[in-house]
């Protein structure tokens, strides 16, 4: 119904075409979906390289061009209001350097949905070193995807508007195929612009177009929009504004071919489908699960950022239910493999794992920061004490069996990916503050206190306790001890020392387990770590001589 209405009030023959590029031939606005009996895929999902030889025969020759639709304001509806003005002034100052210039992407369906947007893309004609001679303060980056980085103002205050160059729609068929990965083929890749591997997927596109070409790359209709807030149009090629309004995810052209090109639009499309609460439309679902097996190609540290995004979008819980529903939950992220899987159903972290994404949801839903070392911990967590117990059972210390029981999940989930000593620092440190503050002396939880990690430890904590994981009291104890003057921090140590008191007593008669009384179970070990101060410093071991020094035992094992 909307489709008709934007063409009842603009008429089919009256297409706009901008300066510079040809007039094109009259096109239906959508492809005709293939029929039932031609659909690629078979009823068991086959190897993908069977699949894409299927599809290759049935596949649409050619891009889906489109045609030029300028939808005005009386139409779209989008409140200016909710623009930014970084980003416009990119575009007007691009238009008045003689070049097209759009807000593209995303930010117009985003717009189009009432939503004030997180991130604002431009694309224009302009090549990227014009882009960067326009601006004082641009820099282009990418080898894959070459595009500018225009920075607006400094420090955490800064805002980057993202500006790329209309693409061509190139025939992956045409492009320069090479063995390899960009990492292994980075000298096969020289002086290339276009460039694809043996699957398909593009390794480079570096090739200028006009916008119908650069609309029919994007992936889907409702990302394949641009907005001119100068004239306050915005430029539709795929019909992305009937389906934005009817809340469906379409791909442009045929999907397998898409998926091919990039396999993380499988990932995309689950979270676009999560986060915005839209319906995939079914000839883009169907191929999912069958070019799953794609994404094994795509480097580690371009899937763990999809997975953050997946993660952070503030939707989180919508996003692994999508996951589920695809099919997608098992396999494809190492991390999520520790959590997703069925057998966790009933061992105590589903509870946990739902509370932590159910408060980075809201924390994200509030305009609030969230750290992915703290969400990421809070998902490896019972892997990290699961080990930690198998060690100490080998007759391990529990600080050196929680040390190396991070490690090893670390490099089991995590692997080698960019940025990988920062987020192991963050992780490592809040894992280990928790066997720290159980250790309630003044001297060790002065030094708590006073480290700059230690609200994230303290969140981690409360979190355990919320799920009956910690003792409450502790977490309890910790909240009021935190913002606590001196008069009742002393009141606080007498009432820690009664209530620790009070759990050995427990624990020695048989009332309590020994793992209430520290975190993996190092509540037994508690006693024996005052005894083993009584002994010569060279009897000790270095863990256990660690944590009998007011709990330091974490950073000095690190």
């Amino acid at each position: 119904m909307i489709k008709n209405i934007i063409r009842k009030l603009l008429g089919k023959s009256s297409l706009s075409t901008p300066v510079g590029e040809t007039t094109l031939e009259a096109v239906s606005l959508r492809p005709a979906a293939a029929p039932a009996a031609a659909l690629p895929l078979p009823v068991e999902p086959t190897p993908v390289a069977v699949a894409a030889a299927e599809v290759a025969a049935a596949a649409v020759a050619g891009p889906v061009r489109g045609t030029r639709v300028e939808v005005p304001a009386s139409v779209h509806r989008i409140d200016a209001s909710l623009l930014d003005d970084r980003a416009v002034k990119v575009v007007t100052t691009l238009q008045d350097a003689g070049f097209e210039a759009y807000i593209v992407g995303g930010a117009v369906r985003d717009l189009l949905l009432g939503h004030r947007p997180k991130d604002f893309d431009v694309a224009t004609n302009a090549t990227p070193e014009q882009v960067k001679g326009l601006f004082r303060r641009a820099f282009i980056i990418g080898r894959r995807f070459r595009i500018v980085h225009v920075v607006h103002g400094r420090g955490r205050e800064h805002e980057v508007i993202e500006v790329s160059t209309f693409r061509a729609y190139l025939d992956p068929a045409a492009a320069e195929q090479v063995e390899g990965s960009e990492k292994t083929s980075r000298a096969a890749l020289a002086d290339k612009s276009h460039v694809v591997d043996a699957s398909g997927r593009v390794l480079r596109d570096n090739v200028w177009g006009p916008q119908d070409e650069d609309a029919a790359r994007r992936d889907f209709t409702v990302n394949a929009l641009y907005y001119d807030p100068r004239r306050r149009i915005v430029v539709d090629y795929h019909d992305g504004i009937a389906d934005a309004r009817a809340r469906v995810l379409r791909m442009i052209g045929d999907p397998v071919t898409r998926y091919r090109e990039d396999p993380v639009r499988i990932i995309r499309v689950v979270r676009f489908a999560a986060k915005l609460g839209f319906e995939i439309e079914p000839g883009t679902r169907e191929p999912i699960r069958a070019c799953a097996e794609l994404l094994s190609a795509v480097p580690a540290s371009r899937m763990f950022d999809e997975m953050i995004k997946l993660l952070q979008t503030g939707h989180s819980l919508a996003s692994l239910e999508e996951l589920r529903k695809q099919g997608l939950h098992s396999g494809i992220f190492p991390i999520l493999d520790a959590v997703l899987d069925d057998v966790h159903r009933d061992d105590g972290r589903e509870q946990f794992i739902q509370r932590a994404l159910a408060d980075t949801d809201r924390r994200v839903g509030e305009g609030k920061p969230v750290a992915p070392s703290f969400m990421l911990a809070c998902m490896l967590w019972h892997d990290v004490v699961r080990r930690a117990d198998e060690l100490r059972a080998r007759g391990e210390l529990p600080v050196p069996a929680l040390q190396l029981a991070i490690d090893a999940v670390f490099d089991a989930r995590i692997g080698d990916i960019s940025g990988r000593g920062k987020l192991a620092a963050d992780m490592r440190e809040i894992w280990m503050m928790q066997p720290r503050l159980e250790r309630r002396t003044p001297s060790a939880a002065l030094a708590l206190v006073a480290q700059p990690r230690f609200r994230a430890g303290f969140d981690f904590l409360r979190l355990r306790a919320d799920t009956g994981e910690a003792d409450a009291d502790l977490a309890h104890w910790w909240e009021r001890f935190s913002t606590a003057d001196d008069a009742l921090r002393e009141e606080l140590f007498v009432e820690a020392r009664q209530q620790d008191q009070a759990r050995r007593a427990a624990v020695a008669a048989g009332e309590l387990p020994a793992e209430t009384a520290a975190v993996a179970s190092s509540g037994g070990p508690a006693a024996k770590k005052r005894r083993r101060r009584r002994k010569p410093a060279g009897a000790r071991t270095e863990g256990a001589g660690a944590l009998a020094d007011g709990g330091e035992g974490g950073d000095g094992g690190e």
